[in-house]
């Protein structure tokens, strides 16, 4: 690996138009281009193993699906994803098992420079994003860099996580904020 994708996986900041990332993006490219556009069902798994870092039994994932790099995605068994997600691996998404997300749902590792030099010079860290079991996230839900939702959650349709949320509520809004425990 080279130095600048060690630094990114490290939570660091790093260059993100680099050679050695620019090429796995190709790789991506080709790979959701074909997931997105098979439209044989018994292809679309192994094309989902070959882009992703882990894929459980029983995943499903509508297209159009669209990540940074796939191979620092991990999802559990019986997930299912539905259309339109953008997964932005800059540092490892976990899904775990059994997780309903929403059409158009964002997770979003890589966060910017706030100075606009730096910004402009190109350079960005992530953080990585936890997604407990039995998680429901609602159509249209954000997460945010360095977010872990705990098990049996669930966030409502439209919301931006930006912190932790803990295992067992319902959680709502921009901020998402939790409102209640759930049984």
């Amino acid at each position: 690996m080279g130095e600048n994708k060690d630094r990114m996986l490290a939570g660091e900041w790093y260059i993100a138009d680099d050679e050695e990332l620019g090429a796995a993006t190709v790789r991506r490219e080709r790979l959701c281009l074909a997931y997105n556009t098979s439209t044989d069902r018994a292809e679309r798994p192994a094309l989902l193993k070959e882009l992703l870092g882990e894929v459980g039994e029983r995943v499903n994932i509508r297209p159009p699906f669209q990540c940074d790099y796939g191979e620092y995605i991990r999802i559990g068994a019986g997930t299912f994803v539905n259309f339109g997600a953008v997964f932005l691996d800059a540092a490892p998404i976990t899904v775990g098992e059994d997780v309903q997300i929403g059409p158009n749902v964002q997770l979003l590792t890589p966060t910017h420079e706030l100075d606009a030099e730096r910004r402009r010079a190109g350079w960005e860290k992530a953080l990585p994003i936890t997604i407990g079991d039995n998680v429901w996230l609602g159509g249209g839900v954000i997460v945010c860099p360095g977010v872990t939702i705990g098990a049996g959650t669930v966030v409502g349709a439209g919301s931006v996580v930006t912190k932790d949320l803990p295992p067992g509520v319902l959680a709502v809004g921009n901020p998402a904020r939790v409102i209640r425990t759930l049984e």
